[in-house]
């Protein structure tokens, strides 16, 4: 049997795809489980961040080695070509704090590639990650997971929906994002209701993490469905500085 794990933040982006999977929440970790052929698909969710993600990564194997693995989930547009609500396979992942490059698996010739920042990048971040690393998405995730791939030897894909664009002026997510990586909903509501000029952006972003998650969904059945690479033996291969 084949492992197969997706990798995400918040249950929300990927409510389209585990609905009718099993579901448990193990150390604050949720995880969702189906058969398919033979192969079991894992979700997990444990908060944003790196760190969340390798609390999740590591809940997943307890139950067994992964053989395969998918950073998925919401991500930032950092071009004005990259289209909200819509999801898309990047080429690999490039972590800002340490300036390491993985590439994914079986990435289309052409594909953008995916940044990933310590904190939720504001308009300003995201002209410049654009323009220093060359990339179109950008999350707080996609690095931990393609590390801990690289570690292991297994194969790696990243697959993003856009939930904001380029130029989108959002409040600073990061003000409501505690330790655990999970979003102070109240603190943020608190903070919005009595700034109307805040509304529109948030609506926006709404909706289209909504049909992200949905473009989502299909992009991440279509790859799952697909053999892929199930090992990478040679463990740095997918690794550059």
């Amino acid at each position: 049997m084949t492992r197969i794990a997706i990798i995400s933040a918040l249950p929300g982006e990927l409510k389209p795809l585990v609905r009718e999977w099993q579901h448990v929440r193990s150390n604050g970790v949720d995880l969702w489980r189906t058969g398919h052929n033979n192969d079991e698909w894992i979700a997990a969710c444990a908060g944003m961040g790196q760190s969340s993600a390798t609390r999740a990564f590591a809940e997943v194997e307890k139950s067994g080695r992964i053989d395969r693995v998918i950073s998925a989930g919401w991500a930032g547009a950092l071009r004005d070509d990259i289209e909200v609500g819509k999801a898309y396979r990047a080429t690999g992942v490039v972590d800002t704090r340490t300036g390491e490059r993985f590439v994914a698996d079986n990435a289309l010739e052409g594909a953008t590639w995916l940044v990933t920042s310590p904190g939720v990048a504001s308009a300003a971040d995201k002209q410049r990650l654009a323009t220093e690393y060359q990339a179109g998405l950008v999350d707080m995730e996609a690095a931990a997971i393609a590390r801990l791939a690289m570690m292991r030897g297994i194969s790696f894909q990243c697959i993003k929906g856009v939930s904001d664009g380029f130029d989108e002026n959002l409040p600073d997510f990061n003000w409501f994002i505690s330790p655990r990586g999970h979003l102070r909903m109240g603190k943020l509501l608190f903070f919005v209701l009595p700034r109307p000029w805040c509304w529109p952006a948030l609506i926006r972003m709404g909706e289209n993490s909504h049909k992200a998650s949905h473009s989502l969904r299909e992009l991440l059945l279509e790859n799952l469905d697909s053999p892929g690479d199930q090992s990478n033996p040679n463990g740095d291969s997918n690794f550059s500085r």
